[in-house]
């Protein structure tokens, strides 16, 4: 059981969380990385139509946000953040090792969701013709995938992260 309540967020969860937290550092999560490696059927596309969305797969490092979330508020972030990831069940929720990366650095156990690679809407590692044909494609719930990456890109790059694949994906989608 964690003494404190945390959760890392990588993609979307970073600059909108959608619920309460006391404090946010930038924070590192080793033996897992970001990637465009889910088709997704609801938030950015449909199964007809799949778009991509973020997850976290074998490997490497991502950075990305820690949040802190008080303890009585804890169940019902729970709550959200299932409801909100867990649509499809893509993905395996997870309490891992994060690493915080400011004034004071240390590490903190962090709910973190990871893709589960035997679900069917693994995409796996896809080429960067294949990821921007799903781009172009996916359009869902939460709108087009081309604004989720391009959000993506301008959260990283005001965190000073960059993802190469991301922002070559991104200006290829805003040339058509």
């Amino acid at each position: 059981m964690m003494t404190e309540h945390w959760v890392f967020g990588y993609g979307s969860l970073m600059w909108r969380p959608g619920f309460e937290f006391t404090e946010r550092h930038p924070a590192r999560l080793y033996g897992l990385h970001r990637a465009l490696c889910i088709y997704s059927h609801v938030h950015r596309g449909t199964p007809e139509r799949p778009g991509l969305v973020l997850g976290l797969d074998s490997g490497g490092a991502c950075r990305g946000v820690a949040f802190k979330v008080a303890p009585e508020r804890w169940d019902d972030t729970v709550a959200y953040l299932r409801e909100r990831e867990q649509i499809t069940m893509v993905y395996r929720e997870i309490v891992h090792p994060v690493h915080l990366l400011d004034a004071a650095p240390r590490q903190v156990p962090a709910l973190t969701y990871v893709v589960d690679h035997a679900h069917p809407q693994y995409a796996g590692k896809l080429s960067l013709e294949e990821q921007l044909r799903f781009a172009r494609q996916g359009h869902g719930l939460g709108g087009p995938c081309g604004d989720y990456i391009a959000n993506t890109v301008a959260h990283l790059e005001e965190m000073g992260i960059r993802d190469h694949t991301l922002e070559t994906l991104h200006r290829r989608l805003a040339a058509g």
